[in-house]
């Protein structure tokens, strides 16, 4: 089953408490088994291990070089559970890993810096767009992070690891950090792109189409560029709150000559949500431009009745004379009484549409 969201009211429900030691996944790929891959490098040597378990992969984690650990499928809690205890998080970093519903977070908790966001990809050949949460643990050289699902997010940047390509293999686990976001918020362009496409084929429907499925269309997308800029703001705002950091001297996991690179994606998101803005201001005109052709069509319907009924009602008049029946009107008994009454009447209606097309009022 595609994993998409469903625009709904938020209610309050009342559950069963939970005890903060209890780890449970809430997503939906509950049957994706959990699998492991760690990267052990630094600008000289490479190690890449995949498929062990938990034991075996973390007893080749090497404190002095940069340590990227990615976990696919949270079904499995026994498993994040002994990452946290190696790693020495607390449990309710754990629980916002494996509970999906959480929003985009950003927590600094002594030499911990956990961050949990939203990945978004348009669903081919529909108008629902895919959902899938990613964290991240950074601590001690050492960078986890956790995935709902195996995806091709982070491709690319692997090949960079194995080929020595950029920088990536010069700088620290903060650095990777930074690729692995900005690698999510291509997502956000690309999600973005998606719609875009999408309401200009609208828009262009909607100037020769106007049946009320155009409207719910229009709609749909607007509850998908609401739910882009919802994903977006907490992004934003725990971007934010990393750039503060470099003024605290409390957190040193993020080197201070990476900071200006957090401080791109931050500009990125103030980018991201700008374009959202027009867009919506878009499907607001495209939402305008439906109801103006609607009202157009119904004033072009009521026009024309109106012209038809304005050209019989002088002929209704003057038939309704000659049907009230009085004995005293001389032209009933006239001869060729019968055929003036009607070239009288089709002169008259003749005249009145070539007085109406004069005045232009149809």
């Amino acid at each position: 089953m595609s994993n998409y969201y469903k625009v709904r009211k938020i209610k309050y429900k009342k559950g069963k408490k939970v005890v903060p030691t209890f780890l449970e996944y809430t997503g939906r790929h509950k049957n994706v088994a959990t699998e492991m891959q760690l990267f052990v490098y630094d600008s000289e040597n490479l190690t890449e291990c995949a498929d062990h378990k938990c034991q075996d992969l973390l007893s080749i984690v090497d404190f002095n070089k940069v340590n990227w650990l990615n976990i696919h499928g949270l079904n499995e809690t026994t498993v994040i559970k002994e990452v946290g205890d190696f790693l020495k998080v607390d449990n309710f970093m754990l629980g916002d890993i494996l509970n999906t519903t959480k929003r985009t977070k950003l927590d600094e908790y002594h030499d911990v810096l956990f961050f949990n966001v939203k990945s978004l990809l348009p669903i081919e050949n529909t108008d629902n767009i895919n959902v899938e949460q990613i964290s991240f643990l950074l601590k001690n050289g050492i960078l986890s992070s956790f995935q709902e699902k195996k995806s091709d997010f982070f491709t690319h940047i692997r090949e960079r690891i194995r080929t020595h390509s950029g920088i990536v293999r010069e700088k620290k686990a903060d650095y990777l950090l930074y690729l692995l976001l900005d690698a999510i918020m291509e997502n956000f362009y690309i999600t973005i792109e998606n719609e875009e496409d999408r309401v200009e084929a609208l828009i262009n429907l909607s100037k020769t189409n106007t049946k009320p499925e155009i409207l719910e269309q229009i709609e749909k997308h607007r509850d998908n560029f609401n739910f882009l800029k919802r994903s977006i703001i907490p992004l934003r705002d725990s971007l934010y709150s990393i750039k503060s950091m470099k003024d605290d001297n409390v957190f040193n996991a993020i080197e201070k000559e990476n900071y200006s690179f957090f401080d791109r994606l931050h500009q990125k998101c103030l980018e991201l949500l700008e374009q959202i803005e027009y867009d919506i201001t878009t499907l607001d005109s495209a939402s305008n431009f439906y109801f103006s052709a609607q009202s157009h069509k119904m004033n072009e319907i009521m026009k024309t009745l109106t012209v038809v009924s304005v050209f019989f009602m002088p002929l209704t008049f003057i038939v309704g004379v000659y049907g009230m029946n009085f004995e005293n009107m001389p032209e009933l008994k006239w001869e060729y009484g019968y055929f003036y009454v009607l070239a009288g009447m089709f002169g008259l209606f003749v005249g009145m549409i070539l007085y109406f097309k004069w005045k232009k009022w149809y």
